[in-house]
């Protein structure tokens, strides 16, 4: 039996939640998946699974065994990066963990570039939802947080993406543009479900300083909305068509502010921002296409303390002219 290849096998089941689908991800017949789990158990003298029909479970023995099974399987991968840390291409496989709407609106239009040049280098996205903190069963996590990361693993800032209030022209031609953020109660919004905005949502005008932003404030208690839903790409789609105005995320509208089918609006007021991590497991040496993939993220995205999308978009918090220059934009389409 090929031990580490017998591990492997059994991380991956983990990872896909069955031994069919580990199987179509390691391009493995699932009898020999089934096959490597039966001798690995059997030369432990242990059972690492509970199956049911419908789902498996790890054992208590099993559970154990996966913590350090993984912590050889990463000991490995570091020796291999390592005695590879010459060769000039990266290659191989790698396993990325992101959130849907940053794979969808962000990763998918770099990720030809990136192809182009590191041909040899395969990439496996994970996007099943929201991701709240680092998995060490990926190669790289990114997420998006409002504090600090706190945990034993490395994090590198990608860049702030601010959420602004935008809708499209259309819908601001018919019903005016807001001046002030009292005047969003006389308007049609699209807003997570009420629940989570309780206590409000507060406005700031003026730069961010090192702890709240300076300027006036204002804190309204949305009335309800026309569209109440928690998932991103609905209210996206909802705000393109016209349905009313809505807080999105600029790196999932930056398409839609440069082709000015969005309109920011209220462009001196701030609700909030967000910072963009890469987080990967703490390790001495990275696999070369670990570590080509993080450069290029931080090559595209900048890796600053500052929003890259509204800088492209000509429309950043702190300038005032931003209005003006989506009005002009809107003028010079018309004509």
């Amino acid at each position: 039996m090929d031990q580490l290849k017998a591990m492997r096998v059994f991380a991956r089941v983990i990872d896909e939640g069955g031994f069919a689908a580990a199987a179509r991800a390691m391009d493995l017949a699932p009898a020999v998946v089934t096959r490597l789990i039966a001798e690995l158990e059997a030369h432990l003298g242990a059972r690492l699974l509970n199956r049911t029909t419908r789902r498996i479970g790890l054992t208590e023995v099993g559970e154990a065994f996966l913590e350090r099974a993984r912590r050889i399987l990463g000991e490995v991968e570091e020796a291999e990066a390592l005695a590879g840390a010459a060769t000039s291409e990266p290659r191989g496989h790698l396993r990325v963990l992101v959130p849907p709407a940053l794979a969808v609106h962000q990763l998918a239009k770099h990720l030809p570039r990136f192809h182009r040049q590191y041909p040899q280098v395969t990439i496996e996205l994970h996007s099943p939802g929201p991701v709240e903190t680092m998995d060490d069963s990926f190669d790289l996590t990114l997420l998006h947080s409002r504090k600090p990361l706190d945990g034993d693993f490395v994090a590198r800032r990608l860049a702030r993406t601010e959420v602004i209030l935008c809708a499209a022209p259309e819908y601001l031609e018919k019903r005016g543009r807001p001046q002030h953020p009292n005047d969003l109660q006389q308007h049609d919004t699209l807003l997570p479900p009420i629940s989570e905005l309780q206590r409000g949502i507060t406005f700031h005008t003026g730069d961010w300083g090192d702890d709240e932003p300076a300027g006036e404030a204002v804190t309204l208690v949305p009335r309800r909305p026309v569209l109440s839903t928690s998932h991103t790409d609905t209210m996206y789609a909802a705000a393109l068509h016209g349905l009313g105005i809505s807080g999105l995320p600029s790196f999932l509208i930056e398409d839609a502010l440069l082709e000015h089918a969005l309109e920011r609006v209220l462009p001196e007021w701030r609700l909030f921002s967000m910072t963009l991590w890469a987080t990967l497991p703490t390790r001495k040496h990275l696999p070369a296409r670990t570590r080509a993939f993080l450069d290029f993220l931080l090559t595209i995205f900048g890796g600053e303390d500052r929003d890259p999308w509204l800088a492209a978009a000509g429309c950043e918090t702190k300038r005032s002219d931003c209005a003006m220059r989506q009005a002009g934009a809107q003028t010079a389409i018309a004509s």
